[in-house]
């Protein structure tokens, strides 16, 4: 009996809270939000909030079209892979004083599963055989290499942190980094880890692909890119798979450097907390995405193993000695 009940509970963490259905909403909303600040900012009207969820039910109404000589094994699994490894990675993230999975090494596990959605779509793109797929695909990678060491250098700094306050070394587990802020107040007023969460909000664009990071799609230049060849519903998965990840990338930010969500940290009632801290993270996202003109591919490589990478060094090496 007991077996069973522990099963609907970890079903019901998948598929509702923390896990799919708690995603679905709060990804597309924080998706919409992050848009209508951009058209703001940009003197423009904007979609409505909602536009997300609209565009969602919009392509899982219109056929999927698999190119001739596509694998359609890769071609319908690789959207479907990314989203599972997204929903994955919030059941580690503390809300609300809750975390469905645990570890000492939530960090660790995090950081690659991170890299799944990116590599679910370059395989997804890779089977189509398509010369715009090719070039997304290609510019992915870079992507995907230019922000991996910035945000190891995030991590490290935040565990290295944590670990001196608490004498364990270097702190790998969300829920003691989470632990910890409660009893001695946010990470990100401490001046040491301030160059750390600078350069973790850089990185957000990069790691959801938002303008000015869209390299690997860049609508404008080569035809959705990667996703040239989808419709229908995969293109429906693969956008919401990139609504979730603005969510993960916002609430990871939180859980490292604000406490993590609604534990009342900053505000006495969780719930606002909740809204305040997630909402303020994508507000200067949305900042860094209207003030900042598009990139090309390879100053993106530039920009992240310098400026940002360097932000990051700084904190760790504060944090290594102490500081």
């Amino acid at each position: 009996m007991n077996v069973v009940v522990t099963a609907l509970l970890d079903l019901g963490y998948i598929l509702i809270f923390p896990g799919f259905l708690f995603c679905f909403l709060c990804g597309m909303l924080l998706c919409g939000i992050e848009r209508k600040i951009v058209a703001k900012m940009q003197k423009r009207v904007g979609p409505p909030i909602l536009q997300p969820v609209f565009d969602f039910f919009k392509l899982c109404g219109k056929e999927t079209i698999i190119p001739a000589g596509t694998s359609r094994t890769v071609f319908l699994a690789a959207p479907v892979v990314g989203l599972a490894a997204l929903v994955v990675i919030q059941l580690f993230i503390p809300i609300f004083n809750f975390t469905a999975f645990s570890g000492n090494a939530d960090i660790i596990v995090i950081l690659y599963l991170l890299l799944i959605p990116a590599l679910a779509e370059i395989y997804g793109a890779s089977s189509t055989g398509s010369p715009f797929a090719g070039v997304g695909l290609s510019r992915e990678m870079v992507t995907i290499i230019s922000c991996e060491l910035p945000l190891v250098l995030v991590l490290l700094a935040v565990g290295k942190a944590v670990g001196n306050a608490t004498g364990s070394g270097v702190v790998f587990s969300l829920q003691t980094i989470a632990a910890y802020q409660a009893e001695n107040g946010c990470l990100l007023f401490k001046l040491s880890m301030i160059p750390a969460a600078i350069a973790f909000l850089l990185i957000i664009p990069g790691e959801t692909g938002t303008h000015p990071f869209d390299a690997a799609e860049a609508e404008t230049e080569i035809c959705e890119g990667m996703l040239a060849e989808y419709s229908g519903k995969p293109l429906a998965v693969f956008k919401l798979s990139h609504a979730i990840k603005m969510l993960t990338m916002t609430t990871l930010f939180v859980a490292l450097f604000l406490g993590g969500l609604g534990t009342g940290i900053l505000l006495a009632d969780g719930l606002i907390d909740f809204f305040f801290c997630v909402v303020i993270t994508v507000c200067v996202v949305a900042l860094i995405d209207a003030s900042t003109a598009r990139l090309r591919i390879e100053q993106i490589f530039k920009y992240y193993w310098t400026v940002v990478s360097g932000l990051a060094a700084i904190s760790l090496v504060l944090a290594w000695f102490g500081l």
